[in-house]
């Protein structure tokens, strides 16, 4: 936004004394009569100059200035806008909140809504590459069917299982679906957004949509035709006065809902266009929740590289003055790409602005043997797979991104201990850290692993037990015990074997109050 618009290196603005200096310069150049009026005779002097063309006589100094002008602002790093850390990838959080209110059932979508909406989650999630989605569903109660994880197959389990028969209570409380999205993405510390996938929002919504810190979608089910609406067992739910209910789309409650909260809306289609709206959505909350979270500003200085290159290009017209100056100036701002250039570039840049360029391009090797700075140099030989390097890089600095970068090279040469504890330093000093928070469990079960792995090499798998006694009595002695355990594990087995459909009723029930069905 331009009230964010600042420079990063202010100080460099103060070389915009330089052009017009220049200018000036080549004016009092230009000015022969002045030269040479204290040598010849007034009289003479207006018969002797010749004067040169005066559309052309500052060209070279204006070119010049401007240049100049365009390389000053853009080593002072304009930027208006935040960059994500290097380390930091695109984990665009999803709650989808899927209604199950009875007039999801409606037919007006074949085969049904409900059926509808299962095939569009499994539509988005192949698009999400492997972000983290939670789903909440609601009627007249909210619950979680799964929290946030990026585990495809386990989400499409439960989703798959989605009825309107499995809720506790009817109706349609959004309120309670919201709060409880929300409270998801909060408690992960994530930015992220809620996806409403229902046929209709009630009015006292919109006052409480307006509380909640994330982003809200919406996709409306169902058409404003509307369609009877069919049980599960087959037959036609009823309305008041016996006949059969035509459920429609309320398009006007949905869009009311997005005038007052600001949410994006938008209705079913046939094809994946209302999906690739979905996931648009959702990466732009995405980039727009990071670049307010973030810590760092996107210096766009080097935007003014390409009318400084045009620019430097006229040094070449016969005549002009400027041409080694412009020339030298050019090859200042573009980047080096040779030995040659890179010595030259030593002259001009910094050893930190040299890697930053290979660091830019993706040449990481390069980058990380000019940065001097310990952080950058890290991370330059962390994208260059150096990982031990860059963790003796890091490891000179002592802040929160210092010890999460050490996690990061940690893992990666398999000491996870010592990952564990470096995302631990991480946390101390940076609270609310989801990234390093994800890490540092993914560490610790790592770490588990390992261990779990170590006691199974020491155990010795041949060692045979010093006696074997039966008890003939009954079973009463341990072979008796282990029966009873096996036929106890049995039981138990076959009593979970359950769907996932039954799971969930159960579950809701329970957190409603209610007895189980």
């Amino acid at each position: 936004m331009i009230s964010d618009f600042h420079f990063l290196r202010p100080l460099w603005l103060l070389a915009l004394v330089a052009p017009p200096i220049i200018i000036w310069m080549a004016s009092l150049a230009g000015d022969t009569r002045s030269r040479w009026k204290g040598l010849i005779a007034p009289h003479l002097l207006d018969s002797l100059i010749v004067q040169p063309d005066r559309r052309h006589r500052y060209a070279p100094a204006w070119v010049l200035a401007a240049l100049l002008t365009f390389a000053i602002v853009g080593a002072a790093g304009p930027t208006w806008k935040r960059e994500a850390p290097p380390f930091v990838a695109d984990t665009a959080s999803l709650v989808i909140a899927v209604d199950l209110s009875p007039t999801m059932d409606a037919i007006d979508i074949s085969p049904s809504r409900i059926e509808r909406v299962k095939l569009k989650i499994d539509d988005l999630l192949a698009t999400r590459n492997g972000a983290r989605t939670a789903v909440v569903a609601y009627s007249g109660t909210a619950h979680l069917v799964v929290p946030l994880t990026d585990d495809v197959e386990l989400i499409e389990t439960y989703t798959d299982a989605l009825a309107t028969g499995i809720m506790p209570k009817p109706g349609k409380d959004t309120v309670a679906a919201l709060n409880l999205a929300d409270d998801l993405l909060k408690r992960d510390g994530t930015s992220g957004t809620i996806a409403l996938l229902t046929d209709g929002i009630e009015p006292a919504a919109s006052a409480s949509a307006r509380q909640i810190g994330s982003a809200i979608v919406v996709l409306g089910i169902g058409t404003s035709e509307g369609g009877v609406v069919k049980q599960g067992d087959g037959s036609f739910l009823n309305g008041a006065g016996g006949a059969r209910l035509t459920a429609k789309l309320d398009l006007d409650a949905l869009k009311k809902f997005g005038s007052d909260t600001s949410a994006d809306v938008a209705t079913i289609t046939q094809d994946d266009t209302d999906i690739q709206w979905l996931a648009q959505r959702v990466r732009t909350n995405f980039a727009q929740q990071t670049a307010t979270e973030g810590d760092r500003w996107h210096d766009l200085g080097w935007w003014l590289i390409a009318p400084a290159a045009l620019l430097s290009a006229l040094s070449f017209r016969r005549g002009w003055l400027v041409r080694l100056s412009t020339v030298l100036l050019a090859l200042h701002l573009l980047p080096p790409t040779s030995a040659s250039a890179l010595d030259f570039g030593n002259a001009w840049l910094t050893p930190d602005q040299q890697g930053r360029l290979a660091y830019q391009r993706g040449d990481y090797p390069a980058a990380a043997d000019r940065f001097q700075d310990p952080m950058w140099r890290g991370v330059a030989l962390y994208r260059s797979a150096r990982y031990q390097d860059a963790l003796d890089a890091f490891a000179s600095i002592d802040t929160p991104e210092s010890w999460y970068n050490q996690g990061n090279a940690l893992l990666h040469l398999n000491k996870f201990e010592e990952a564990v504890a470096a995302y631990t330093k991480a946390l101390e000093q940076r609270t609310d850290w989801p990234e390093a928070t994800a890490n540092l469990a993914i560490a610790q079960q790592l770490l588990k692993q390992e261990k779990d792995a170590e006691q199974e090499q020491q155990q010795d798998p041949n060692q045979k037990p010093d006696s074997v006694q039966f008890d003939d009595k009954g079973k009463k002695g341990k072979a008796g015990e282990m029966a009873v355990a096996e036929q106890t594990s049995e039981m138990w087995m076959k009593n979970i074997q359950v769907s996932p459909a039954d799971l969930m009723a159960r579950k809701f029930a329970i957190e409603a109050g209610g007895s189980q069905p």
